[in-house]
């Protein structure tokens, strides 16, 4: 965003979380996250630790449109989402569904590091056994080489996948796995995540024929706004998706999905049900499958309770100061 707020009236505003999660997801049992605090409401600035500060810097970028802009005109009032079961074991599938309650799809995490494509097979086909109408689509965070991801995918089909979302890394791995389905007949769509949103160019997937829809998360594209210009651009199909957020995060989400003038897929939005706490007593968890397109009231008790210890708060305090310098830098270049 432009004349990007000084870091002193980020700092004055800033509150450090960390919330325990129900399961373990990408590796984590808490999710930290930073909370600004701006004229137009509240922004999270929460990439993951291991993300480069030049990663995190457009997650600020975000954090600062939600606080200080504020977001565009919504075009809808209610946005379907997904469940999304994480790379649990076979017997714990019920209960991680259970907590979403009835929604109309569900995204499986497969491709989890120790794991077989056998442990894939019998997750989603579970999902499949206690959802039998529900869309399922699967994301492998880019965890499989192109022939087990085609073998795997050809396998899966059986389940009528909604798409698969990033099977393996890079644009050119993608175009692989999605030609090799074509030239079998395999009905599964190509999603693309991590391609769009690490890459220096969003819309290369997109030139590139290497996908058939996009995932879209708002704040590793810089904003709503940035976001919703990204998917006009592309041209393809768009499914909304959220990291693992609290509210305030997942208002963002809600946002990007509530401006887009199409939206063909539910969307990613509902992983709050992941989390064993959040910083409203009004959280953005879906009912009856959907997610009301409204803002949320953070709570000065949740804050505190879910508090981050000082090392980690300061952690964070130190990572917003040197982020914030580099959009300062790209603001004035």
């Amino acid at each position: 965003m432009p004349n990007n707020p000084d870091l002193s009236a980020l700092l004055a505003g800033a509150r450090v979380v960390s919330i325990p999660m129900r399961v373990k997801f990408r590796g984590i049992l808490h999710r930290e996250a930073l909370l600004i605090e701006g004229p137009a409401g509240w922004g999270e600035f929460s990439p993951f630790p291991e993300y480069s500060d030049a990663e995190a810097s457009p997650w600020l970028a975000s954090a600062l449109e939600a606080a200080w802009q504020g977001y565009p005109e919504a075009v809808r009032k209610s946005i379907p989402v997904n469940g999304t079961v994480p790379a649990v074991a076979v017997d714990q599938v019920e209960g991680v569904l259970a907590r979403f309650g009835n929604v109309p799809a569900v995204k499986v995490k497969v491709a989890e590091a120790g794991q077989s494509p056998l442990q894939d097979l019998a997750r989603v086909a579970e999902v499949r056994r206690l959802l039998p109408d529900a869309g399922i689509r699967v994301d492998a965070n880019a965890g499989w080489d192109v022939p087990t991801a085609v073998d795997t995918l050809t396998l899966l089909a059986e389940a009528g996948l909604e798409y698969a979302e990033q099977p393996v890394a890079g644009i050119d791995g993608l175009r692989a796995v999605r030609t090799e389905l074509r030239r079998r007949g395999v009905p599964v769509l190509i999603a693309a995540d991590e391609s769009v949103r690490k890459e220096s160019d969003p819309l290369k997937v997109a030139r590139e024929d290497a996908a058939d829809l996009i995932v879209i998360k708002a704040a590793p594209l810089g904003g709503v706004r940035r976001a919703v210009e990204i998917v006009a651009q592309a041209g393809l199909p768009a499914v909304v998706s959220s990291a693992i957020d609290t509210s305030v995060g997942i208002r963002t989400g809600v946002a990007l999905a509530a401006a887009l003038p199409e939206l063909p897929y539910a969307c990613g939005l509902g992983t709050l049900s992941l989390m064993a706490g959040d910083v409203t007593e009004e959280s953005l968890v879906p009912d009856g499958g959907a997610l009301a397109v409204r803002n949320v009231p953070v709570s000065e008790e949740l804050l505190e309770r879910f508090a981050a210890p000082p090392e980690r708060r300061q952690w964070w305090l130190d990572r917003l100061e040197r982020v914030h310098a580099q959009l300062v830098t790209a603001e004035q270049r």
